[in-house]
């Protein structure tokens, strides 16, 4: 009969001395800390067996090219609208920012176009509407119809 000797790295050797003097200790010990004690060891052991599938090496996969996934059934054609409706929402996008400027900017022209007539239609000149003096008379008038 032949025995299979494995070797256990310096982390699994403290592991199983750490249990077996625990597994000594729990006599001991009374009853409820040593089942925690227990049980802690369980979840331990399956948490160590967890973290090692999840380690394991899958497949040692090697890329070749330049990395994109292609279908056999996919032809040039198709490839070329998917990349023509990738830029449909930047174009969207552009478009959008585009038109809102130009409300913005037309907005602006109607209240500037708006004071500029206020002004022309108004009885007094513009430079008065520059005066220090005429500025405190128009508050001073509103404040008295108040």
């Amino acid at each position: 009969m032949k025995t299979i000797q494995t070797t256990l790295t310096a982390q699994d050797q403290l592991g199983m001395r750490m249990a077996a003097l625990l597994a000594q200790g729990n006599q001991h010990l009374p009853y409820d800390i040593s089942e925690r004690l227990r049980a802690a060891r369980t979840r331990a052991v399956a948490a160590s067996r967890i973290s090692r599938v999840e380690l394991a090496p899958v497949a040692d996969v090697q890329i070749q090219g330049n990395g994109t996934l292609r279908m056999p059934f996919q032809s040039k054609t198709q490839e070329i609208y998917k990349l023509l409706v990738s830029f449909i929402p930047l174009i969207c996008l552009a478009a959008g920012l585009m038109l809102l400027y130009e409300f913005h900017n037309d907005q602006a022209a109607l209240e500037m176009a708006e004071i500029d007539s206020a002004l022309l239609v108004d009885d007094l000149p513009p430079h008065a509407y520059a005066d220090p003096a005429f500025i405190d008379f128009l508050k001073t008038k509103t404040l008295q119809k108040d």
